[in-house]
């Protein structure tokens, strides 16, 4: 299936690794140009060469969008965002433990970079005739965890926007979709630092154990397996071309099987 997506740019936060990286690489892969987004470059992303524009930046910092925005300009304007950076922090003490600041560092990442990034998006699409928005929510967003508290806040706050934003645009030719991951293979899983490792610890037991109870507490998989970044990325791409052109507001759950209500 073509996706008509050759020749569009597309702004990917977080694109140094895990989902954004994979994004990033099926992006290139159809045509696209991408402005990547990171705090750091990795040899993965430096590999896709000139298809790619890096620019070093910190979503936490409210001027971090318009650099990456400036960098699409350049190559001609902004066809496709996809909103990809976030960070999960275990809470295992509870909720009573979690002060402001730590509530802050979270809506940071999780939910104020991508408000920051659509806003400074939104006249560069609408200078185009129009565009795609591609928000990378997560599972807790209807699927809060005591565990992930803040997180789960975050990204529910990002599906809301999200759809609010379809809502508001939609007349203007710009489409707003999420998709909502259940656990994938990437590092903020299964990482040295990732949730496994952090449970591992906490739980003072082995990886593998810490792995398998953590999925177990939230239903467990009926695919037997975690989510590949590839296939988040396969559906990104979809939502982002032309081929889902009315499209738009929805949510698309992406969890091996993970929530077993309707």
């Amino acid at each position: 299936m073509d996706l008509e997506l050759d020749g569009k740019n597309a702004i990917v936060t977080g694109a140094g690794r895990g989902i954004g990286l994979a994004v990033t690489t099926a992006l290139v892969a159809e045509g696209v140009h991408v402005i990547a987004g990171s705090r750091s470059t990795t040899p993965a992303l430096a590999a896709l060469g000139d298809a790619v524009t890096f620019v070093s930046v910190d979503l936490t910092d409210p001027e971090a969008p318009e650099q990456l925005v400036s960098a699409a300009r350049a190559q001609g304007g902004l066809d496709i965002l996809v909103n990809n950076v976030g960070a999960v922090t275990l809470r295992d003490e509870g909720f009573l433990a979690i002060d402001d600041g730590a509530w802050r560092r979270t809506f940071e990442v999780c939910f104020f970079s991508m408000l920051r990034m659509s806003r400074a998006a939104i006249p560069e699409l609408v200078a185009r005739g129009g565009g795609s928005v591609v928000t990378i929510s997560s599972v807790n967003a209807f699927l809060p965890d005591p565990g992930v508290i803040d997180y789960s806040a975050a990204k529910a706050s990002v599906w809301n926007l999200s759809k609010a934003l379809s809502k508001e645009f939609g007349p203007r030719n710009i489409r707003f979709n999420s998709i909502s991951p259940g656990p994938v293979a990437t590092d903020l899983w299964l990482g040295e630092h990732g949730v496994a490792a952090t449970a591992a610890a906490q739980l003072g037991v082995d990886f593998a154990s810490a792995r398998d109870t953590v999925i177990a507490a939230q239903g467990g998989f009926s695919t037997g397996r975690f989510t590949e970044p590839a296939e988040v990325a396969d559906l990104a791409l979809v939502l982002a071309s032309g081929r889902a052109g009315n499209v738009t507001g929805s949510d698309f759950l992406i969890d091996g099987g993970l929530i077993k209500t309707l």
